[in-house]
């Protein structure tokens, strides 16, 4: 058998983010013989993935743009990783606020299939969204093919083009409702009996923490016993603290930092709440769902994310009291923490299956 196909990755960087977990559940799966992963990142810090990417085989090859923003050289960085890795048949670029400079240099250097991939429906409105949108209407200038994590994320990025649309897709075996799982899981966390609360994400304001911690203030005043749980790292951990000790919430908001053990954190939740401004997708309540956890989620959310009966959406203009009486009532579901994964499969978001599909569409490119 010869060498299988390399396909280059880029991104920010392999951080514990929705996009990241999407490749990493498709690469695990992919039949490693016929296509092999690299990824291309722009931060040369040590990555949350970088250990099991080298295990597989793969290669994580770092620049430096986000941390010397010197575009200069970033644009001669490229042109020098493309002239010295001639290897790359396929780029598949995921970053949208740089895709337009790595899929010209891409396309400069003969690559033949450049894919970009929208992952989100919106932006963030904060002092840098301009140059975004510009960027963003740039991205897909150099590519040959689109894809998308939903509907409204290829609609959103790629206007009147032609996508295809792929599902973020999870290893459902793992995220199987467990009773004994729940238990050791509480226990672990030392909340045996308390009403567990779970949000997780990158700290970054699209996620809406502000909003969450207003949410759990009104839960607690019903429940004393409630307690939140953050999964993620990120720029607002230090707004989040303030804000808790603010409302005097501290001791009862645990930020848990990144976790590689998250199918038993899920479980460990009554209710999963996500009040996201917008969302590509949302693997976490795909995630949370298919671990039997109810989940109270925005309007920021696109349509593919409700999948089981375990899912309801609120508007974020229906106020925290509003949503809090949502999060209470959800944690009454009686088909909480059984087993979903078949809804969640037939919604076609199983990894095994979509690791074949990719896997297909790669090896096609050169049939």
């Amino acid at each position: 058998m010869g060498e299988p196909i390399r396909v280059l990755h880029i991104l920010q960087r392999m951080e514990a983010g929705g996009t990241q977990a999407l490749l990493m559940n498709i690469y695990r799966k992919i039949d490693r013989t016929k296509v092999q992963f690299d990824f291309l990142v722009v931060y040369k810090e040590k990555q949350f993935y970088d250990n099991e990417i080298e295990e597989m085989g793969g290669h994580v090859y770092k620049l430096s743009f986000r941390e010397d923003l010197n575009f200069l050289k970033f644009k001669k960085n490229l042109a020098d990783f493309f002239r010295q890795h001639q290897e790359y048949q396929i780029v598949h670029c995921h970053a949208y606020t740089i895709g337009y400079f790595c899929l010209r240099a891409a396309k400069t250097a003969g690559v033949p299939v450049r894919i970009a991939h929208s992952h989100n429906n919106e932006t963030v409105h904060d002092f840098k969204y301009l140059p975004k949108v510009f960027m963003q209407r740039l991205f897909a200038k150099n590519a040959t093919d689109l894809f998308a994590c939903s509907g409204e994320a290829g609609k959103y990025l790629f206007k009147d083009r032609p996508f295809l649309v792929l599902r973020n897709a999870i290893d459902t075996r793992k995220f199987i409702a467990e009773d004994v799982v729940r238990k050791e899981s509480r226990k672990e966390l030392g909340m045996e009996d308390r009403f567990v609360v779970g949000h997780v994400g990158r700290l970054h304001p699209q996620k809406n923490h502000d909003f969450l911690l207003d949410v759990f203030e009104k839960i607690k005043k019903e429940k004393p016993e409630a307690e939140l749980i953050l999964v993620g790292t990120g720029p607002m951990e230090a707004n989040i603290r303030k804000k808790a000790e603010r409302k005097d919430l501290s001791g009862s908001v645990h930020f848990l930092g990144n976790r590689k053990d998250m199918s038993r954190i899920y479980q460990a939740m009554d209710v999963f709440v996500f009040p996201s401004l917008f969302e590509g997708l949302g693997i976490a309540a795909i995630e949370a769902q298919t671990a039997g956890v109810p989940v109270v989620c925005s309007e920021g959310l696109p349509p593919e994310t409700d999948i089981t009966p375990l899912y309801r959406q609120m508007m974020l203009s229906d106020g925290a009291e509003k949503w809090a009486d949502a999060v209470l009532e959800a944690a009454r579901n009686p088909e909480a923490h059984t087993n979903m994964r078949q809804h969640v499969i037939d919604a076609g978001f199983d990894a095994t299956e979509t690791a074949g599909y990719m896997e297909k569409f790669y090896l096609s490119k050169f049939a």
